[in-house]
């Protein structure tokens, strides 16, 4: 690193600057009216759209907290018994506060206008689909003055992340609050830690190590489509598969630390170069899996000043899981997440090793501030409650991005920037907004019944 030496003013301020256009509050200079603030008395209503497990652990956190009464009374899938089980799941805990009877449950492809439309202006709707129609929900959400949590990813591709930038501009304008699910952000050790990095206590950043390797989870691996169901439902409910729905497991299973790596430099990596590839194509029975993704994935991004980021994912059972975030510094390290995507507790040292004698600062939480997910909802509805400045569209989209600009970059074989991946034309689902049951399916399986996957090197413009 003998280069370091000749960069004497300091780098963080050389990123902060470079990397103020893709980090800056998508709040700064805008004027605010005064409309759609709850008091503390008032009741908020929720809508839950999407009701698996994700958008019933938000409904969940939202419901839990105390700031003030809070009920749920709307909800929509497309695969009603999905909807029963969340209301089911939601009713055991929290009856008092669910009130969601049969005329206020909606299936279908339109279920989302319903339930939004079963709530008034400053209320708030749960957005927990995939991310492919995060755009077309956020819209709805807008023209009805609704205030939002979406969960991760906000985009998959270039086109709707170019389109979401605008929508966060129009919510910021309508002052609605609108969270987004990236809840390392909330995370009261990581707050500790990117304050004192910030600072300078370990150095310039040097290097950034990010590890998600584990076994197959959620619908990461899938087999050909049953009878009696469509392509269209079999590839919304299978998501995690197909690159349209969800940008496969890279985007929904690495967003997280790629985001909080993000914050901890203060700025978004500017390009990407990866590797990755798909060494069991087969189920233990031998049933050919048909979807897109990879099950390994090695991407170096960049930072403007030349900064490298290590990412690191596999999906394989039986191999040595690593799940978990670091910093190399030129004074020192840092473990950011322990384990997970912000596990706790985060650690500063003064060497490269990390050992625990080597340790000189750890994070401490105050009690009841140490779930994440729990203080992204107390977060947003303080500032519903009190009509604070709240939007994180513009980051969450900004963190889709990069999360996108790594999978392109493995799946062209291509050296991909953040512009590239931003303006590329390839948009994987186009007219969403227009979809109906007896829509064709945005990816068409090949004549051996899978789908189009990635040709890194033979298809260097497009992922599949």
């Amino acid at each position: 690193m003998s280069e370091e030496s000749g960069r004497s003013t300091s780098r963080r301020e050389f990123i902060k600057t470079s990397g103020r256009l893709a980090g800056a509050s998508a709040l700064a200079g805008v004027a605010i009216p005064q409309v759609y603030a709850a008091g503390g008395g008032e009741t908020i209503q929720l809508a839950l759209v999407g009701c698996g497990g994700r958008g019933t652990g938000a409904a969940d956190n939202a419901l839990s907290v105390k700031n003030g009464p809070i009920k749920l009374v709307a909800m929509a899938d497309v695969v009603d018994r999905r909807l029963k089980s969340s209301l089911g799941s939601l009713t055991k805990g929290l009856a008092d506060q669910v009130d969601v009877p049969a005329e206020r449950q909606f299936i279908g492809l339109d279920a989302y206008r319903h339930a939004m439309d079963s709530l008034k202006p400053g209320d708030v709707v749960i957005l927990g689909t995939p991310p492919a129609f995060r755009w077309v929900h956020f819209t709805y959400a807008i023209a009805k003055g609704l205030n939002a949590f979406m969960e991760k990813p906000v985009t998959v591709d270039g086109p709707t992340s170019r389109r979401m930038f605008k929508l966060a501009e129009e919510a910021t304008g309508k002052n609605l609050k609108v969270g987004v699910g990236l809840m390392s952000r909330h995370s009261r050790a990581l707050e500790q830690l990117a304050n004192r990095v910030h600072d300078g206590e370990i150095g310039e950043i040097i290097l950034q190590r990010g590890y998600r390797m584990h076994g197959p989870i959620g619908a990461f691996a899938s087999l050909p489509k049953p009878a009696g169901i469509s392509d269209l439902m079999y590839q919304i409910q299978r998501f995690h598969s197909f690159l349209w729905a969800g940008g496969g497991n890279y985007s929904d299973f690495y967003i997280h630390i790629i985001d909080h790596l993000g914050w901890m430099m203060n700025a978004w990596p500017v390009k990407a170069q990866a590797l990755g590839g798909r060494h069991y194509r087969q189920s233990p029975e031998g049933v050919t899996y048909v979807d897109q993704n990879l099950d390994t994935y090695a991407v170096e991004y960049t930072y403007a000043d030349g900064t490298k980021f290590n990412f690191d994912g596999r999906c394989m059972n039986g191999c040595n899981d690593i799940y978990s975030s670091y910093l190399h510094g030129s004074k020192g390290s840092a473990i950011v997440s322990r384990g997970g995507d912000c596990g706790m507790p985060s650690s500063l040292h003064k060497s490269q090793s990390m050992q625990p004698s080597d340790m000189i600062w750890e994070s401490k939480v105050n009690e009841g501030e140490g779930d994440p997910y729990q203080n992204e909802w107390n977060d947003l509805v303080d500032a519903i409650r009190n009509d604070k400045p709240y939007n994180e569209v513009k980051r969450g989209v900004e963190a889709s991005l990069v999360t996108s600009m790594g999978r392109m970059a493995a799946h062209t074989g291509q050296e991909i920037t953040f512009e590239q991946i931003l303006n590329c034309e390839h948009e994987f689902a186009p007219g969403l907004d227009k979809l109906t049951p007896d829509s064709p399916a945005p990816v068409q399986p090949e004549a051996d019944g899978r789908y189009p996957v990635p040709m890194p090197g033979q298809k260097k413009d497009r992922e599949y």
